[in-house]
């Protein structure tokens, strides 16, 4: 599937592009050279192939999921303005 000019001209309009004639014939050979890419790699057999996350099989390494902090949340709310059932009261922003 080829581009033509014309074509370059209208993705470059509605993209708000601003294309010199001397640019076109070089942007119109350059997304040809893209789409040839890509039906390039859309006729490559891929049956039988697993889909990766990533390129490299490696796993994560994590460490272990300990509290380290005491919960401090009655010495915060005791400075709090206004405090009800556990929650931070704050003033209505939006009518």
């Amino acid at each position: 599937m080829a581009i033509e000019r014309s074509e370059v001209e209208k993705i470059a309009h509605l993209a708000r592009l601003g294309l010199d004639e001397a640019d076109l014939p070089r942007t119109t050979e350059t997304l040809n050279n893209i789409l040839g890419l890509i039906d390039a790699m859309q006729a490559v057999d891929t049956d039988g192939i697993a889909p990766l996350a990533h390129p490299l099989e490696t796993t994560q390494r994590l460490r272990v999921d300990l509290v380290t902090e005491a919960n401090r949340r009655e010495a915060y709310q005791a400075v709090a303005p206004a405090v009800e059932d556990g929650l931070y009261l704050v003033p209505k922003v939006i009518e």
